[in-house]
């Protein structure tokens, strides 16, 4: 085993997570792609291998067993916003192949490398869309999720509308914002709070639930 799978499994050990060889293969694969693609289009800022398994590919996986606890839907549809280089749309496609992932992006050579390595690892629940979040219309998303996009009350305010009536948005961000909460417009309401702990990772990390308040 080479001594990135080995530093993968166990940090997916860590997080409780229990995935296919197949996945961890996969999860390998768009870790390389990353790199690659980082290389010519500046998709991360993170160059390291060691890096980008911790920083990005461990950090988003954090969110897998909360969002496991969420109890979706079969068939459920996740929208990604400002995803980037696919964080975390790309690792949740591949450790929920039952979840519909589209990820969302302003610029061009991003939605690229998505839909690149959608192909590439054979993800047929994985799309990009090469938009702004706010110019979206005519679909419902069960979760709305984000990763560092912007500011929870933005966030909330241009995804609106891609989020179905009883959806939930899902923001990760490093320390409890408490001033963007405080922030927040009323018919807002943060229900969950969880601390992620990233193997690897010496740094804060947690996981925001909202939705919109009952009437």
């Amino acid at each position: 085993m080479l001594p990135l799978e080995e530093e993968l499994r166990a940090g997916l050990s860590v997080l409780g997570l229990q995935l296919a060889d197949r996945q961890v293969g996969q999860l390998l694969e768009f870790a390389a792609l990353l790199q690659k693609w980082t290389r010519v289009y500046n998709l991360t800022a993170v160059r390291d291998p060691g890096e980008v398994l911790t920083h990005h590919i461990l950090d988003s996986a954090a969110v897998l067993g909360p969002l496991g606890r969420m109890r979706l839907g079969a068939a459920s549809r996740v929208l990604d916003v400002g995803s980037g280089g696919g964080l975390p749309g790309v690792v949740i496609a591949i450790a929920r192949p039952d979840l519909v992932i589209e990820c969302v992006d302003a610029v061009a050579k991003k939605t690229a490398f998505i839909q690149q390595a959608a192909a590439s690892l054979q993800l047929p629940n994985l799309r990009a869309i090469h938009s702004r979040v706010e110019q979206l219309g005519g679909e419902a998303y069960n979760i709305v999720c984000s990763r560092a996009f912007a500011t929870l009350s933005d966030f909330v305010a241009l995804s609106a509308g891609a989020l179905a009536s009883e959806g939930i948005w899902m923001a990760m961000k490093g320390k409890y914002p408490a001033d963007e909460v405080a922030a927040l417009p009323p018919e807002v309401e943060v229900f969950h709070v969880e601390q992620l702990h990233v193997p690897g990772m010496n740094a804060d990390r947690c996981l925001l639930w909202l939705r919109r308040r009952s009437a």
